[in-house]
């Protein structure tokens, strides 16, 4: 994949050159390139904005700044230009997915009162944002994509196991993780997850997941009980029983228990 980002601050993007997200541009031969929108301002100053026509606080990006700049980045294969606004959709898993699958990215990183709609309308395939709150500009969402994207790309993660495994993923939050040690200021590592029962293991992450998806995000474990149930194993179908029955939580199975409702 190769990732283009469009922004006033180059320098922002160091840092998607770290870690794991490092490791697709320096090991992998996906490629990252920053463009900066000074040399397109056409003047001798640097400026790219200007104040909003029927006036009001803050400078917007010029559109002739984001034309001239985008026509100077090269193109590869299937790509989308996306700008970033507080007033866009927010970034999903599944829009993260469906990122990934593509040749390029061009992410287009404006800053103050954002790009003169125009632009928008002629050269941006899309707006997202990264939540309800209103930043500085679009460099650190632009950096929240690259690294949610990074993360799909084949041989970025040690393990290909840890991203299908991660909160989204599987339409539940991740379950709680630990490590050493066994006992932390009075607090045991449970002890199912110290026995070894790898059957056991998976169904009380599975459980803890559930539960943390139905106290943190009632509408995912909604849509979760609607779309995926129906095709979990018994054992997984009980661990959402229990989830959805807090006085089962250490029941075994009810007589006459064949899958979620009793027969």
């Amino acid at each position: 994949m190769r990732i283009d980002a469009l922004t006033l601050f180059p320098e922002y993007f160091e840092a998607a050159r770290l870690g794991i997200t490092g490791r697709a541009f320096r090991e992998l031969g996906h490629g990252l390139h920053t463009h900066s929108f000074r040399p397109f301002s056409g003047n001798t100053f640097g400026h790219v904005d200007d104040a909003p026509f029927g006036g009001g606080p803050g400078m917007v990006l010029r559109p002739e700044v984001l034309r001239d700049t985008l026509a100077a980045v090269p193109r590869e294969g299937t790509g989308r230009v996306i700008h970033f606004s507080p007033a866009a959709p927010p970034l999903t898993h599944a829009k993260v997915l469906e990122l990934a699958r593509l040749d390029q990215l061009i992410l287009v990183c404006t800053r103050y009162e954002g790009l003169d709609q125009r632009a928008v309308t002629r050269y941006v395939d899309e707006e997202l944002s990264v939540g309800e709150a209103v930043l500085s500009g679009g460099e650190l969402p632009a950096l929240f994509l690259i690294d949610a994207v990074c993360r799909w790309l084949p041989g970025v993660l040690g393990n290909e196991a840890s991203a299908e495994e991660d909160s989204f993923a599987t339409g539940l939050l991740d379950h709680p993780h630990y490590t050493r040690p066994a006992t932390f200021e009075g607090l045991d590592v449970p002890a199912v997850l110290q026995g070894g029962d790898h059957g056991a293991i998976r169904l009380w992450r599975l459980r803890e997941a559930m539960a943390r998806t139905k106290q943190l995000r009632p509408d995912l474990w909604s849509i979760y009980l609607n779309d995926r149930l129906p095709a979990l194993d018994r054992p997984a179908q009980w661990c959402a029983w229990q989830v959805e029955h807090p006085e089962d939580w250490d029941r075994p199975k009810p007589r006459g228990w064949k899958g979620w409702k009793l027969q």
